[in-house]
């Protein structure tokens, strides 16, 4: 799904290219810094045991064999990363025929801070949809998520849960929404996005617990629970980068360990996405997936850069708040 050109005119006008300014990284910086230093937990180990004891791993086995069976056959794999100073493939040539427990046998978790990252370029009323392929070229990509609360280590059910990232060329694309199950887990259906300057490849996702879908399938709250990044394997990017329409995106490449936010967060948990190829090689699509840790005692209001109507798109003139210390762009 695309911007409409409503939208896309609007951003034009502020930027010539769709990217964060950088004034805004150092903003969202400071605060993601200022909830750490008093957030409650920083990962989900402490729950491992609980969830195995409910079940929750075994479905959570399943549902992922379940995804790859459907998708295509699987060929050789790669396996999950730790943080970004290791190598993020695998030693072992895992085959068509390990199990996803294999796989995708550690916990990688990320627990979701109040930053400012829904960033300039989130829109907020677009329809509910966990399918955003449609016509756009690029490598097919599905994101398997389990959201739990990190105080009971219990699931989130009925979580309303908003996902967004670049196209394949390096400009921002729609935004997908969706509702976790009773284990609170939900997937939705992408592109692997593209690059563009300032930001290693990352998406957007922003939690939402007392959402509401309006009749007309777009979903209604001013205020999210939680908000952050998910990131992927350098090796990965690599790999993916070498396919077109990737690699005619001129825009400089960030990597991994050139982008802040990401070593911001690796400061407290793991926002690598595990991922295995569902097929011989990358372009056949990707299976990622990444486990959230959430507080719901926390809240942020959410400035959105626009909003999606009926007649089309509207520009929002209302910015967020620039923490003291950092000038205005």
């Amino acid at each position: 799904m695309r911007f409409s050109a409503v939208l896309l005119s609007t951003f034009a006008l502020a930027n010539s290219v769709l990217a964060h300014p950088g004034a805004e990284f150092e903003a969202e910086l400071l605060k993601r810094k200022a909830f750490l230093a008093n957030a409650k937990r920083i990962d989900l180990s402490h729950c491992t045991a609980q969830n195995k004891a409910r079940g929750l791993e075994q479905r959570r086995i399943e549902r992922r064999n379940a995804i790859a069976r459907e998708k295509s056959k699987r060929g050789l794999i790669k396996r999950d990363s730790a943080d970004i100073n290791k190598n993020h493939l695998s030693n072992a040539p895992y085959g068509a025929q390990t199990p996803l427990d294999i796989v995708f046998g550690t916990n990688a978790s990320c627990v979701l801070s109040l930053e400012v990252v829904e960033g300039p370029y989130y829109v907020t009323g677009e329809s509910i949809l966990r399918n955003i392929v449609e016509k756009e070229p690029g490598i097919p990509l599905v994101v398997d998520l389990a959201i739990y609360n990190t105080t009971t280590c219990k699931p989130t059910p009925d979580l309303w849960v908003e996902i967004w990232a670049c196209n394949s060329t390096g400009i921002y694309s729609g935004v997908a929404s969706g509702q976790s199950d009773k284990d609170g887990a939900l997937q939705f259906e992408a592109i692997f996005p593209g690059h563009y300057s300032g930001r290693a490849q990352h998406i957007h996702i922003m939690m939402y617990p007392n959402a509401t879908a309006r009749e007309n399938l777009t979903i209604s709250d001013s205020t999210a629970s939680h908000v952050g990044q998910m990131y992927f394997d350098q090796d990965l990017i690599d790999a993916v980068e070498k396919f077109a329409p990737y690699n005619t995106n001129t825009q400089a490449i960030t990597v991994n360990f050139e982008d802040a936010f990401l070593a911001s967060g690796l400061e407290t948990s793991d926002p690598i996405m595990q991922y295995v190829l569902l097929g011989d090689s990358v372009e056949d699509g990707i299976l990622s997936r990444l486990s959230f840790g959430i507080d719901p005692d926390y809240a942020t209001t959410i400035y959105a850069a626009a909003a999606r109507y009926k007649e089309g798109g509207v520009a929002n003139n209302e910015t967020a708040p620039i923490p003291s210390g950092i000038t205005p762009p």
